[in-house]
């Protein structure tokens, strides 16, 4: 059975209900409101609740979608059954609060989450170790802080636990308020302590950076291996051959309508097209499609470019510097060749159709 088409909510409308409810739940929270503007925003709230109850009827009736998107489907149970279960269970003026489950609304559809959440899993190991160091480095400082202050400062320092509320506020080196050393061997302790969690907190933001780092490498790289696979040319390539292919080229998308290069550039790329037709603007102007090529010519003869040659729909790219090039060269030789000898027939099209023609 398809899904009622007003029970899908976008990724943007999804974010603008829930800003929307959380504004609302904030205004009603002040004195400033009359009663017919608070009135006014509780029917908000109701609306975007009614919405979400359709988007959560949408996620059934889609086939497949609660095997393929639980996540979401969690998230959206959360946003319709939290705020029910506040105005049925709850007789207060607060009942409004529950609609503060919405904060997750906008962390539904979020690619940005989803790799957050994978660079987390994959770095978890190494995140808690440091959480382990940070811990140790915690208890440790309390203890000293209760045997060097406990006298000086029984209230603050009276116990561990009590000490460990200075050693949070000094490893997290946010500053002092209600507790603050007072004998020497403290204050300097205190600045060790400071300096570890600087230590610490370096550590987990390297951690995290290298983890989002080999994250979107690996995505590029997996993207780059299904775009290199879909050219003609490279499918006859060993595995091996085929990572050094997607390492040395890049994609690229052009819309229609574009201009890639001009006739009489210097070029130092060449390009295979993915998706998509380019127009070559010779004196018969022919298109290329998906798994052709162009602009060999600049990297096997080093001459400018010989045409211009533009988008005629959007494309799909892959493209190929000089330097990469060599290196094709040496490790495929064969691919190497078919482009060569592309180049020299395309050139040698070229000079017949631009040759005046025999006045015999």
């Amino acid at each position: 059975m398809p899904a009622l088409p007003f029970a899908r909510i976008s990724v943007p409308l999804n974010a603008l209900l829930a800003t929307l409810g959380l504004l609302a739940v904030a205004a009603l929270t002040t004195p400033a409101p009359s009663e017919g503007m608070r009135l006014g925003l509780e029917i908000l709230l109701a609306c975007i609740w009614a919405a979400y109850a359709l988007q959560l009827a949408g996620d059934f009736l889609i086939k497949g979608a609660l095997a393929d998107a639980m996540p979401a489907l969690v998230v959206d149970f959360a946003a319709v059954l939290v705020p029910l279960a506040g105005f049925l269970l709850t007789n207060t003026r607060d009942n409004y609060l529950f609609c503060c489950i919405w904060l997750l609304k906008p962390l539904r559809g979020s690619i940005f989450f989803r790799l957050v959440g994978r660079v987390i899993s994959n770095e978890a190991r190494n995140l808690l170790g440091v959480a382990a160091v940070f811990g140790i480095l915690l208890f440790g400082a309390s203890l000293a802080g209760y045997l060097l202050e406990r006298d000086v400062q029984p209230e603050s320092f009276g116990s561990i636990p009590k000490a460990m509320w200075w050693a949070v506020v000094t490893l997290t080196t946010t500053g002092y308020g209600d507790e603050i050393p007072q004998t020497f061997a403290a204050r300097v302790l205190a600045g060790l302590v400071m300096m570890s969690g600087i230590g610490i907190f370096a550590l987990w933001a390297g951690i995290l950076a290298t983890g989002f780092s080999e994250e979107l490498r690996r995505q590029d790289f997996v993207r780059n291996w299904q775009l290199v696979a879909a050219v003609p040319l490279f499918q006859r390539l060993g595995s091996a051959a085929l990572v050094e292919i997607v390492r040395a080229l890049r994609p690229r998308t052009v819309p229609a309508g574009a201009v890639i290069c001009r006739k009489g550039e210097t070029g130092d790329q060449m390009f295979f097209i993915v998706e998509g037709r380019v127009s070559v603007a010779t004196a018969t102007p022919v298109e290329l499609g998906a798994g052709s090529f162009f602009g060999e010519m600049a990297l096997v003869t080093g001459e400018p470019r010989s045409a211009t040659v533009s988008a005629a729909t959007a494309v799909s790219l892959l493209s190929l510097h000089s330097v990469d090039f060599q290196m094709l060269s040496s490790s495929s030789p064969e691919i190497a060749e078919v482009i060569r000898n592309t180049a020299l027939e395309r050139r040698g099209a070229f000079e017949r159709t631009d040759k005046p023609p025999n006045p015999d």
